[in-house]
């Protein structure tokens, strides 16, 4: 009765014209930002971060619009999956399998049409999912001790840092580069500075929105520069355009099962939407057999990675809100645009600001239904997007970064820093070591650092206090393992790939 009680309320504020608007708003902006090859949620929802504070929007509608862009660009990055081959982000790489097989035999329509209706089924079941599974895991929640977080930190680290890369050493040291930025500026303890080199601009430490603009956005403006601004070209031309029923209702269990799949998936801290989509789309596979056809155009091939990178987005929201642990590098970013807003995620999150949850998850559920309406009768005006040159897209993210991170503070510093975080980032993707680590690293750090030491004050500096619940050992158990999993999950993430050759 609490949670429909909560719900309501939240439908309450859902409701009001200005959040519905800017749910409409955040649905569209984000399915064009994931139609666009390269972009993807987490560079979407980093540009647009700082246009929220310069629109002095309050927590709940920051974080409606923040999410409603989240959802729109992992429906948006099917479009150039199933069109170009390419994927507009990691968890679409899946979609390429079976979409783009089907686009060229004449039915991109149909695979775009599907491939939505799959992403409404994912999300939709998802953030049912999050209605119900969050409120229980926020209670176990109060559970968690200093050594139980300073594990579950640990969790996120090893975690996100084996899925976000090829090679664990490097994913490692993305890990250690964030730690190392996020110690900079005064010690809360002493008042010492560490790391500041002198420079008073540095005592407050990194700000985390800058870093996150720069490793992401700025950076991306560094790869067009050096790509000499390559034009985007359609290769498959969008024909009619239908709801394939038949092709529905045979990918309806489908949906339902790669949803499950996906949302579990998302809710492993670090996990997110490509392990969703790569366990849904294998399971299909699995399934079907070799008479299933996966590879050459099926639409369960198109229905199974779609619900399931969907679902896995949803359900990275669950250890965020409850946890304060980001579930992917979305929520990552998500989660630095709370703690701006002066908003601690956690279990205690439930109780003091309810408003903010629930008006949020009410949110979500509208947009699902604003997503899936846009995106069948818009799908030729998203396709349009896709000829977009660079030239003229680069240098709109380039302004919106520089007057959004100005706007925040005021400091030319920050915009000097931004540009820093750019540089580091392109160096970084070039050396193929992933960003995302990073970003966690600073956003989690000073938490970790925390928990560290509480746990050492209450045991007197015994380290064997770190392992002293049940529930710690667990999480220091799901961390190793969590690290080594990939090693061997990723010999079997190349094989659906031979399928296009």
């Amino acid at each position: 009765m609490d949670v429909l009680a909560n719900l309501a309320m939240g439908f309450d504020i859902a409701f009001s014209p200005f959040t519905l608007m800017l749910a409409v708003i955040g649905c569209f902006l984000g399915t064009i930002i994931g139609a666009l090859p390269g972009l993807g949620p987490s560079n979407g929802v980093a540009i647009l971060i700082p246009l929220t504070f310069s629109l002095g929007l309050d927590a709940t509608s920051a974080l409606v619009l923040m999410t409603a862009v989240y959802y729109g660009a992992m429906y948006g990055g099917r479009i150039s999956s199933i069109l170009l081959n390419i994927p507009g982000d990691e968890p679409a790489l899946m979609t390429t399998l079976d979409g783009y097989p089907m686009a060229r035999a004449g039915r991109a329509g149909d695979a775009l049409v599907l491939s939505g209706v799959a992403s409404f089924v994912g999300a939709f079941l998802a953030t049912l999912g999050l209605v119900f599974l969050a409120p229980l895991l926020a209670r176990v929640a109060f559970l968690f001790g200093p050594a139980e977080y300073f594990a579950l930190y640990l969790l996120a680290f090893a975690t996100l840092g084996g899925f976000a890369s090829n090679n664990q050493a490097k994913a490692a040291l993305a890990s250690c580069i964030g730690l190392g930025i996020s110690v900079i500026g005064l010690d809360t303890n002493s008042g010492l500075p560490r790391m500041t080199g002198g420079n008073l601009h540095l005592m407050d430490g990194v700000d985390f929105l800058v870093a996150i603009v720069g490793l992401f956005a700025v950076a991306e403006v560094f790869f067009f520069i050096e790509s000499h601004g390559r034009n985007t070209s359609i290769g498959v031309r969008l024909g009619k355009v239908t709801v394939p029923v038949r092709d529905i209702l045979e990918s309806r269990w489908t949906m339902l099962r790669a949803s499950v799949v996906g949302f579990f998936a998302g809710v492993l801290p670090g996990a997110g939407a490509s392990l969703g989509s790569f366990m849904a789309y294998m399971m299909e596979k699995s399934i079907a057999g070799e008479k299933g056809g996966f590879g050459t155009g099926v639409a369960r091939g198109i229905a199974a990675p779609e619900a399931g990178n969907n679902a896995a987005a949803g359900g990275a929201l669950v250890p965020m809100l409850t946890l304060g642990v980001p579930g992917s590098g979305t929520t990552a970013v998500l989660l630095a645009l709370l703690m701006t807003l002066n908003i601690t995620p956690g279990p205690t999150l439930f109780t003091d600001r309810p408003e903010v949850v629930w008006g949020l998850i009410a949110s979500l559920l509208i947009a699902n239904f604003v997503l899936l309406a846009m995106n069948v009768p818009l799908v030729r005006l998203f396709v349009r997007i896709l000829s977009v040159p660079p030239w003229v897209l680069l240098p709109g993210v380039t302004m919106i970064s520089f007057v959004g991170i100005f706007s925040l503070s005021g400091s030319y510093f920050d915009l000097l820093l931004m540009i820093a975080f750019g540089a580091l980032g392109y160096v970084l993707r070039k050396l193929d070591v992933p960003t995302v680590p990073i970003i966690l690293g600073i956003l989690l750090g000073g938490h970790m650092e925390d928990s560290l030491r509480r746990a050492m004050v209450l045991s007197g500096g015994d380290w064997t206090f770190l392992f002293s619940t049940p529930i710690a050992v667990g999480l220091w158990i799901v961390a190793a393992a969590g690290f080594v999993a990939p090693m061997f999950l990723r010999r079997f993430l190349r094989k659906p790939q031979a399928i296009t050759d």
